[in-house]
């Protein structure tokens, strides 16, 4: 039986990248997978989908509890029926109205457009922690919050396929997610019971799966029949669900690798390649307004994750780090310069060339992946149809 602990020493030899990317990644594909599914496949379903995605996490966690020591963090958790009823159900009951709104949007609004939106995130989690008393923000936190706030309003103000519908289930998503959070700071994380990812899953699926299933009757089960499945595939949904399992297993183990500055970066680039995903798959239009307001509430995000001296640290280790590749000083003098003292190291156990190299890996399977999605669709342009035979020459 493999232990997280072992599992963990035979990954630690990995480069944080490796884990920042993974999480990138299939955080990505899960929300352009279940686009794709929701409005290519035709499968208009969206509280029975994530009913799906909820049931099998039910059943993955079930079984990697039982055959592995992966979700050995859940034996540190004092669950109680207390607990499980005062804290557990009600926070599942907001996670699992988050993922329904969340899902249903796909159906009115772009990729690109629910990108904007939800970086609002911020100014909900301020107004819910302070209704419930749990934060008095600064007028500083105020005010960069307005900002992001004020990017946002241009972004909806230029967007075109503007539906009103897909804004206030976005809205809904993004506050129920903000409940949600605030629910777990005051229930959970007060009494000491702080869960990973993965242990969180264990205990909010099956819960989440069951409030899912009732909306699902209620909304959609009345249009739904079996042969809604066929048409998308079984092993396409059973793909969707893997991965959206696989983005949580991810969380896990990109716990501790790195630092509140990347991650927050990454988030932006995250978001970033899927507003360009939405374009070159869906063929998206950005308006200028949008693009500005959009670039506002970005700069707004970083700032408000990471603050002044955050950037400013960030921006002089690069600049350094620029200056001496400009220098041409050795490789071992940029590792000793980045603190990494020692023998010399070779080409690729730099950590800045790791980041390069991990990037450009990923940029390239994320390319590849958007032409394939194009290629299935018929979004993609006429030479890339010729090229893998899509259309006669």
């Amino acid at each position: 039986m493999l232990s997280i602990a072992e599992l963990r020493a035979k990954c630690a030899s990995l480069p944080p990248a490796v884990y920042v990317l993974a999480w990138i990644f299939f955080g990505s594909v899960t929300i352009l997978f279940n686009k794709y599914i929701l409005s290519n496949r035709g499968f208009h379903y969206p509280a029975i989908l994530t009913c799906w995605h909820l049931f099998s996490a039910t059943i993955a966690t079930q079984i990697l509890a039982r055959t592995t020591t992966l979700l050995d963090g859940r034996k540190e958790v004092r669950m109680t029926g207390r607990v499980y009823f005062r804290a557990i159900v009600p926070i599942g009951v907001l996670y699992s109205a988050s993922l329904v709104c969340s899902n249903q949007v796909y159906l009115y609004l772009s990729v690109a457009f629910i990108q904007m939106l939800k970086a609002s995130s911020p100014f909900a989690v301020l107004i819910v922690s302070y209704l419930f008393g749990v934060s008095n923000p600064k007028l500083k936190v105020v005010l960069n919050i307005l900002v992001i706030v004020f990017g946002v309003a241009l972004s909806s103000f230029g967007e075109i396929k503007f539906s009103w519908i897909g804004f206030f289930y976005q809205g809904g998503g993004i506050f129920f997610e903000a409940i949600r959070l605030v629910m777990i700071q005051i229930l959970l994380s007060g009494e000491g019971q702080n869960m990973d990812p993965l242990v969180s899953l264990y205990y909010y699926a099956p819960i989440c799966t069951a409030m899912n299933f009732l909306v699902a009757l209620v909304m959609e089960f009345g249009a739904f029949q079996i042969s809604d499945i066929y048409e998308v595939g079984l092993w396409t949904l059973l793909l969707n669900a893997a991965v959206a399992f696989l983005l949580n297993v991810s969380s896990v183990f990109l716990i501790g690798k790195t630092s509140g500055l990347v991650m927050t970066l990454c988030g932006v680039l995250k978001n970033i390649l899927l507003v360009v995903a939405s374009i070159l798959i869906w063929a998206t239009i950005i308006t200028p307004i949008q693009f500005f307001g959009y670039s506002i509430a970005l700069c707004g995000l970083v700032y408000y994750g990471v603050g002044y001296d955050g950037i400013m640290t960030y921006y002089k280790t690069t600049k350094e780090f620029a200056q001496k590749i400009l220098s041409g000083s050795s490789a071992q003098d940029i590792e000793e310069g980045e603190g990494l003292t020692g023998r010399p190291k070779g080409f690729l156990e730099n950590p800045t060339t790791q980041w390069v190299v991990m990037i450009a890996m990923y940029a390239t399977i994320f390319l590849l992946l958007i032409t394939g999605i194009m290629i299935k669709t018929g979004t993609a342009p006429e030479y890339l149809q010729q090229i893998f035979g899509m259309v006669d020459d």
